[in-house]
């Protein structure tokens, strides 16, 4: 009798989980094009950035709330779920902004290396610390991102430092969920995720707001919400089909993704440094992947029952 695949999961399911996965990167891709549209039609971005939590938090309480799911609210670390939610509502907004003048596979090339990023600060903040070569990984991997940004050059253009510190902020928002993961259901993380965004936006509306008169750029604010809160859907609905270090390679087909909307919606066409650069971080990040699935089968092995339980990787997120 044949043993089913590594992880326990039959093929189908895995496949299954892949289609999602790539369902997911495609709404993450769609979300990103939404907001640079409206950045082009001269929307705020950060009433973008309002319009993604708005949505995001009211789809949320629809499933998510304390009459339907006693005690979702209930944290045992409620700074950490805070900071986790602003780290969130930084990372968005820092990308929001930086898609008013960069392009799609430009701000997603850079974006990349937040695994690169967790990875060398995993060791200081939670004690996971890397081997040597992993390490030289990280280090290939951000010459990748100076080849994208080439700071110096006169084709350097101030936005990358938005695409940048959107990346940090996700990479320390990684960070806070693995630590959140061994005090506070899933269901709690999610019911927190988005109230940060919302409520430090909601005092700038009358500010930010302004009323728009034609109904495709509500479709588009409506959108930004929609496409971001089905992706981390289908995310979720992936991880229950198939391991992580399953999936974590399919990541990249954002970048595809991000290329062809880039195109066809703002004609816009890399140039060979965001290519060279993309392909480094890319490479950079698989190795690591690889390195970590080798980690995994060694421990498997070693168990008893041979079960594995990958560590989630830096999914995207939105």
């Amino acid at each position: 009798m044949r043993s089913p695949p590594e992880g326990g999961a039959p093929t189908n399911r895995r496949l299954a989980g892949i289609a999602l996965m790539c369902g997911t990167l495609a709404f993450f891709a769609c979300l990103d094009a939404s907001a640079k549209t409206l950045a082009g039609l001269g929307v705020d971005p950060l009433l973008s950035t309002f319009m993604r939590y708005a949505v995001n938090v009211a789809l949320v309480l629809v499933v998510l709330n304390p009459v339907r799911t006693p005690g979702v609210a209930r944290t045992n670390r409620l700074a950490l779920q805070v900071l986790r939610s602003l780290l969130l509502f930084g990372s968005t907004a820092l990308n929001f902004l930086a898609l008013r003048q960069l392009q799609l596979a430009e701000t997603l090339s850079i974006q990349f290396a937040t695994p690169l990023m967790v990875a060398l600060l995993a060791g200081p903040v939670l004690g996971e610390w890397s081997s040597p070569r992993r390490l030289v990984a990280v280090a290939i991997g951000f010459l990748g991102v100076l080849v994208i940004v080439r700071p110096g050059v006169g084709a350097f253009q101030p936005a990358v430092l938005l695409s940048i510190g959107n990346m940090l902020c996700y990479a320390f928002y990684v960070l806070t969920t693995r630590k959140l993961a061994s005090v506070d259901s899933t269901a709690t993380t999610v019911f927190y995720s988005g109230l940060a965004g919302l409520a430090l936006m909601s005092p700038l509306l009358p500010w930010i707001w302004t009323t728009p008169t034609a109904w495709s750029t509500w479709a588009l604010l409506i959108g930004v919400g929609l496409f971001g809160t089905l992706g981390h859907w289908l995310l979720v609905l992936a991880h229950a089909r198939a391991p992580a270090n399953v999936l974590a390679p399919f990541i990249y087909t954002q970048l595809l993704w991000s290329l062809m909307l880039g195109y066809l919606i703002f004609g816009d066409v890399p140039n060979r440094w965001t290519l060279i650069g993309a392909s480094i971080v890319i490479g950079s990040g698989l190795y690591l992947l690889a390195q970590e699935s080798k980690a995994l089968e060694s421990r498997g092995r070693r168990r008893p029952d041979g079960a594995c339980a990958p560590r989630d990787p830096a999914s995207p997120q939105r």
